[in-house]
């Protein structure tokens, strides 16, 4: 009886709070644009998407049964289960049109934000940018499609802005003018702690190299942290 309740009133906040209600909304939504496309994609592509489909459909209820076991309550359910969907329906998305990638990252980064508030995640990356840097206008794709791949409990993104925030260059150390390629900036903090970031300090002794997702993803360990959350550790 308990853990009936328990699953009434997870049920009742998926509906009730927006966090839940709009990645339901976002997920019904797929259902009308895949109906939409199969008037505009050709046989050979309809017949590899619903192939992909049914795979996506399988491995995700295979890791929802392994995460149902794993986890003790149905909020930690929810929110993998949220997470896992994510990713099959960006990989889905894919095979139709990148655009449509692109506009359902940027919405599940709108829906990330409406659990800012009470946050208690572990690790937080955070890019520090400037609208007039041209570095960061050229790695301007790569931090939300990193965000949508990776965030879970765990790990959170966050972007801020040196131009609205100017304190903020001083406090982490550094350059709001870009002239010395610290822009952008990525620092990983655990707990509230710098960990690791991206340029080092030390980056004046070799050239900053292209800001691209394999790097950074390389950089922060975002594979291993992303296994460690998955595994439950």
């Amino acid at each position: 009886m308990k853990e009936q309740k328990n699953l009434m009133e997870w049920l009742n906040q998926m509906v009730g709070e927006p966090y839940y209600f709009s990645h339901f909304l976002a997920f019904f939504s797929y259902f009308i644009v895949r109906s939409s496309a199969a008037n505009v994609l050709s046989l050979q592509t309809t017949q590899l998407l619903l192939h992909r489909e049914i795979q996506a459909i399988l491995a995700f209820l295979i890791l929802a049964a392994y995460k149902m076991v794993r986890e003790e309550t149905w909020e930690g359910f929810i929110a993998d289960t949220l997470f896992f969907g994510k990713i099959f329906l960006i990989a889905l998305t894919l095979i139709m049109d990148y655009h449509l990638t692109l506009w359902y990252i940027v919405v599940f980064s709108g829906f990330n934000a409406l659990q800012t508030e009470g946050n208690t995640s572990r690790f937080w990356l955070v890019e520090f940018r400037a609208s007039f840097s041209s570095g960061c206008r050229r790695a301007g794709r790569c931090f939300p499609e990193l965000s949508i791949t990776y965030s879970n409990k765990n790990l959170s993104f966050g972007i801020v802005d040196l131009g609205l925030f100017p304190n903020a260059a001083e406090k982490f150390g550094i350059s709001p003018g870009g002239s010395m390629g610290q822009l952008p900036t990525y620092i990983l903090f655990e707990n509230a702690t710098e960990v690791s970031r991206f340029p080092e300090f030390n980056f004046e002794a070799t050239p900053t190299p292209p800001i691209t997702k394999q790097l950074l993803v390389r950089h922060f360990e975002l594979d291993r942290l992303l296994l460690e959350y998955i595994n439950g550790k």
